[in-house]
C-alpha cells in the first residue's frame, strides 16, 4: 500500500509492525528521521527535519546557545510539505559568527524533534578549524562506524560529505546477498529509478542511528557524486542506466529532487564557504552539469587489431582533447575567480572539497599477478587492458580527474596563477591517498583522498595481496602518490591552522559489526607556501 494512503487512513502504526526497520521509519508519523543542519555561514545556518502527517504541517524552529533553550537566539516557521516527502528546510539568519547553537523543531501539538547542535562559521581572524571528510557509504556492506566515531568527538567544526551518500543498486547487486551484512537491509529492494524509489532509499539510510547522530551534532556541507543518481553518471547518462529504464533526464531530475528534499543543502549546484580569514572551502559539482562521457579502455581497444597501437594513438589525441569538460566553462570561471578572490583577500588556504581523485594513479606492472591464477574472464580482460594502457602512459581510473587531463591542467594552472595554497579533498575511490599535485613541473597543492565509510576498496579484489605490497607498487608507478592505505574503511579529519594543514586518516577496526573503535590513525602535514606534503 502507498505510505501516504496508510498515513491518511491512520493505519501506519499497524502496518509498520510487519515491515523491516528502514520501512518502519518511512511509515512512521511525526518526527521520523531526526534533525540536520548545513550551509553554515558566519551569520546563518540551514536547519532540516522531517515530519510525516496526513497533511502539510507548519513547524516552528528555535535556536539557542544553551541546551535548555532559556533564551531563543533565532528561528522561524517552515512547512513540512507532503510534496517534499514531508521534509522541511529553513535558513535561519541573524546569528553570531563562530558560535555553537542548539536547535529544535516544534509541531503544532507541542511535540518536539530531537535537539540538534550546529555551528556558524567564524568571521575575521581565525586560528584553527577542523573538518571531517566522508564519502562512499554503502549500507548493506556494513555499519557506519566511521560516522559513529566522528560523532563522539568534540573537536570537529564541520562535516564535509563529498558523495556516494547512498547507493542506487537493487538488493543483491552491490553487495551480493552473500556479502551483505545482516541487519543492514535497504528499501526499496529494486534499483532506484523513480522519485519514490530515491525517497525511500534516503529514508532507509537516514534511519541509521550513527548517520542520524552525525547530522544531529554537526553542520554538514554535502555534494553528490554518481551513486546518488546511478553508477558512473555523466551529463548525458550513466553506466547504470539503459533505455528500458526510461528517459535519463527524468531519472536525473528525480534523483536530484530527492537529494534536495532529504539533505540539508542549498538549491545551487556549486557554492563556497568562508572560514574567516583561514580558509575558503569550494564545493564544485563534477557529475551532471558538464561532465563529458568517461572514456572506457575496453571501448577504445574493441573491434580487434593492434590494441597497443590503438591505445597509443588515443593517448596522443582524444585523451588530451582540451574541449573535454568536467566542470564546464561557467563553473570553471566561478572556481578560478574564487581562487583569485580568496588569495586577494589574504585567506590562508584554498580548499576544494570535490568528489573524485585528482592525483594521478597508474597501474603497477606487478598487479597483473594480483588476481589469482585463473581469474574470471571479465577480470582477465580488464587486467590485460589496464596493463596495456599503463605502458602507453594512461592512468588507472578514467572516471576520475585522470580521465580529464586538460580540465585538471586548467584547474591547477588557475591555482598556481592565483598563488593559492590549494588543498583538494576527494572521495569516490574507497581508498585513502595523499598526493602532491603539480602542474607544468611546479608544485600546485596537496590532495587528501578519503577512504570509504563502508564500500570495499582494493582489498576486496586482491585479497591475497598485503596492503604494503599494493601500496609499494602503486607508489612506484605513480610519482605524485606519497602515501596510501588500500585495505581499511574510515574517514579523515583535516585540521587547518594558519601555517599548516594536518590530515588524519582514521581507520576503523571493523564494519561488519557495530563498533566505532579505530585500528589506527595516519597523519601527514603540509606547510603553507610549500604546496606539498612535509617529508619529515
Amino acid at each position: 500500500m502507498d505510505r501516504r494512503l496508510l498515513i491518511k487512513l491512520g493505519t501506519a502504526g499497524l502496518a509498520a509492525l510487519t515491515l523491516p526497520g528502514a520501512a518502519k521509519a518511512a511509515m512512521a508519523e511525526g518526527f521520523t528521521h531526526g534533525v540536520a543542519s548545513g550551509e553554515p555561514g558566519p551569520y546563518s545556518v540551514l536547519l532540516w527535519t522531517r515530519y510525516a502527517a496526513a497533511n502539510d504541517t507548519a513547524l516552528t524552529a528555535e535556536l539557542s546557545e544553551s541546551a535548555d533553550f532559556a533564551r531563543i537566539a533565532g528561528g522561524g516557521t517552515v512547512t513540512a510539505a507532503g510534496a517534499r516527502d514531508h521534509t522541511a528546510r529553513l535558513l535561519v539568519d541573524g546569528l553570531e559568527p563562530g558560535r555553537w547553537y542548539f536547535y529544535r523543531f516544534i509541531a503544532p501539538d507541542g511535540t518536539t524533534s530531537p535537539t540538534g547542535r550546529t555551528r556558524t562559521l567564524p568571521a575575521g581572524p581565525a586560528s584553527a578549524f577542523t573538518l571531517a571528510l566522508f564519502s562512499c557509504a554503502n549500507m548493506p556492506f556494513g555499519w557506519f562506524n566511521a560516522y559513529a566515531h566522528a560523532a563522539a568527538r568534540n573537536d570537529i567544526d564541520l562535516v564535509a560529505h563529498v558523495g556516494d551518500y547512498l547507493y542506487e543498486y537493487r538488493v543483491g547487486d552491490y553487495p551480493s546477498l552473500r556479502d551483505a551484512v545482516p541487519g543492514r537491509e535497504v528499501q526499496p529492494s529494486h534499483e532506484l529509478i523513480a522519485l519514490a524509489d530515491y525517497r525511500l532509499r534516503y529514508a532507509a539510510y537516514r534511519s541509521d542511528p550513527d548517520l542520524q547522530r552525525l547530522h544531529q551534532l554537526f553542520p554538514m556541507i554535502a555534494q553528490w557524486d554518481d551513486h546518488e543518481f546511478a553508477n558512473d553518471t555523466w551529463k548525458g547518462g550513466a553506466e547504470n542506466h539503459n533505455e528500458g529504464e526510461g528517459e535519463w533526464r527524468a531519472r536525473e531530475a528525480a534523483a536530484e529532487r530527492a537529494y534536495r528534499e532529504w539533505m540539508p543543502v542549498a538549491d545551487t549546484r556549486w557554492r563556497h564557504y568562508q572560514v574567516g580569514d583561514l580558509a575558503t572551502i569550494f564545493l564544485p559539482e563534477t557529475r551532471i552539469t558538464a561532465r563529458d562521457k568517461p572514456f572506457e579502455i575496453e571501448e577504445i581497444v574493441a573491434g580487434g587489431g593492434d590494441a597497443a597501437a590503438k591505445l597509443k594513438r588515443f593517448a596522443e589525441t582524444a585523451y588530451r582533447d582540451p574541449a573535454r569538460q568536467l566542470l564546464g566553462g561557467d563553473q570553471e570561471k566561478w572556481l578560478f575567480d574564487g581562487f583569485a578572490a580568496s588569495v586577494k583577500a589574504d585567506t590562508r588556504w584554498q580548499v576544494c572539497a570535490q568528489q573524485i581523485v585528482m592525483g594521478s594513479l597508474f597501474t603497477p606492472p606487478e598487479s597483473a599477478g594480483w588476481f589469482g591464477a585463473n581469474p574470471p574472464d571479465i577480470v582477465r580482460r580488464r587486467v590485460a587492458a589496464a596493463q596495456l594502457a599503463a605502458k602507453v602512459g594512461l592512468p588507472l581510473n578514467l572516471d576520475a580527474w585522470d580521465g580529464y587531463p586538460a580540465a585538471r591542467d586548467r584547474l591547477l594552472a588557475a591555482a598556481q596563477a592565483a598563488d593559492a595554497d590549494l588543498v583538494t579533498l576527494a572521495g569516490d575511490s574507497h581508498n585513502a591517498w595523499a598526493f602532491d599535485l603539480s602542474h607544468d613541473g611546479r608544485p600546485a597543492g596537496i590532495e587528501v583522498g578519503g577512504h570509504s565509510v563502508s564500500s570495499p576498496g582494493f582489498e576486496a579484489y586482491t585479497p591475497e595481496i598485503p596492503d604494503a605490497t599494493r601500496v609499494s607498487a602503486l607508489r612506484a608507478s605513480s610519482p605524485q602518490l606519497k602515501w596510501a592505505n588500500t585495505q581499511d574503511r574510515g574517514y579523515v579529519s583535516v585540521a587547518l591552522t594558519r601555517d599548516r594543514v594536518t590530515a588524519n586518516w582514521h581507520n576503523m577496526t571493523d564494519i561488519r559489526t557495530r563498533n566505532p573503535a579505530l585500528s589506527g590513525t595516519h597523519s601527514m602535514t603540509a606547510e603553507r607556501g610549500r604546496r606539498a606534503y612535509s617529508t619529515t
